[in-house]
């Protein structure tokens, strides 16, 4: 039958075209209006998921180069800071080196030592960033560096610390416990510094009596290298020595070796370090209490007398190494996270790129489909109207 009043397969079929033609029609409309091929889960549930996720990624990294650029900033200030203190102490050991002769006036000395004093204490008072000042105290900051993401999906926050180191020239309680014995010369009190020959060994002992303060710092330098541990809540004498043990024999340094024994029951902790490197090796125990700052000796230097001016020469070495260490490590932090920043600008650069990848269109491709797509709707709509006039012929046959 090749006509059907009530059955116009021709028809059908052209609709059916036509439909197709104007759903492709309007997917390219909707490409080019909106830029992407998966705009949503419907157009690409896979797709749409993964970019999803990768576009909060991005948002994310984005937060934390603010997170960087702050702490870039913070480090950046505390290290110029540092850097000038640095001049200012090598300004006056010039001074106590003028001090050490005679012939001069030693209170017009002094009075220039404590303007420039009180000058490192401005700079200090002033060093800070959204008022984060890394030249107070001894905590530290973490700033948001990244967000690690695993194979299943877990995500976890990583951190880069910057740890404050006090420039501060107010000086701590007294802080007592040290015996340093070697070839027969005893030295105590908060402070102790040989030289020890070849196979001589530094006895340091932690006096078992000593009163262990949360924030007490004991520095120990072997030719200038510095290990530092700071007291933590509940340490007695056994924690601090262990500690300090555990830092020098950690470093490996080349001809010497530390052993640690014990206290308990009265008897002293000691640390015992043994110079084997064929030289001569210096070595310098220092104690500084929790609530000081790192230059508190700072307001004891005293070049009103030749005795006191030699005193403040040795004195005035360690301060300025203090500031040279602060700078160093400011710098170091300084520089990490400007480099992490630089990655995660980057890292958010190619994600954004993946993503663009994954979901944005191809206009120029959706241009010609919709060119073809247009034409194809146009020969669909003539198509149907020549099948729906099909049945008028059997109006012929009525004739």
């Amino acid at each position: 039958m090749t006509n059907s009043l009530l059955t116009n397969t021709s028809a059908m079929i052209a609709l059916q075209n036509l439909r197709t033609v104007n759903k492709g029609l309007s997917m390219v409309q909707e490409q080019i209006s909106t830029g992407k091929k998966v705009a949503n889960a419907k157009d690409n549930a896979a797709i749409f998921a993964i970019s999803t996720v990768m576009q909060s990624d991005v948002k994310g990294f984005e937060a934390i180069s603010q997170s960087l650029n702050l702490g870039a900033s913070s480090a950046g200030v505390a290290r110029g800071a540092a850097e000038k203190i640095t001049e200012l102490l090598v300004d006056m050991k010039g001074l106590i080196v003028a001090a050490q002769e005679d012939n001069i006036d030693r209170t017009k000395i002094q009075t220039d030592i404590g303007q420039l004093r009180e000058q490192i204490d401005s700079i200090v008072d002033a060093a800070q960033f959204n008022g984060l000042n890394f030249l107070k105290g001894t905590s530290s900051t973490d700033f948001l560096a990244s967000l690690d993401r695993d194979s299943g999906g877990t995500v976890t926050a990583s951190f880069i610390t910057v740890d404050a180191y006090s420039l501060e020239t107010t000086a701590g309680a007294a802080v007592a416990g040290l015996d340093a014995t070697t070839t027969g010369v005893n030295g105590g009190g908060d402070s102790a510094a040989q030289l020890v020959a070849d196979t001589n060994t530094f006895a340091l002992d932690i006096d078992s009596g000593a009163v262990f303060t949360a924030g007490d710092v004991y520095e120990v330098r072997i030719d200038g290298r510095k290990f530092t541990y700071t007291v933590q809540t509940g340490d007695d004498h056994d924690d601090v020595g262990q500690g300090i043990t555990n830092l020098i024999d950690a470093a490996g340094i080349a001809g010497v070796t530390v052993a640690f024994t014990a206290g308990g029951g009265g008897v002293d902790a000691q640390v015992d370090i043994t110079n084997n490197s064929g030289g001569t090796v210096g070595i310098e125990v220092n104690v500084t209490d929790g609530t000081g700052g790192g230059l508190g000796n700072l307001n004891s230097l005293d070049v009103s007398s030749a005795a006191s001016a030699a005193t403040a020469l040795v004195s005035i070495e360690g301060l300025i190494q203090e500031a040279v260490d602060a700078s160093a490590e400011f710098g170091s932090a300084q520089k990490r996270i400007e480099i992490q920043n630089e990655f995660v600008s980057n890292l958010t650069d190619a994600l954004k790129t993946g993503i663009g990848a994954l979901t944005d269109a191809d206009l120029e491709a959706a241009s010609a489909r919709l060119q073809s797509l247009q034409v194809q709707q146009q020969l669909g709509i003539q198509a149907l109207s020549i099948a729906n006039s099909s049945p008028n012929a059997i109006l012929g046959l009525f004739q």
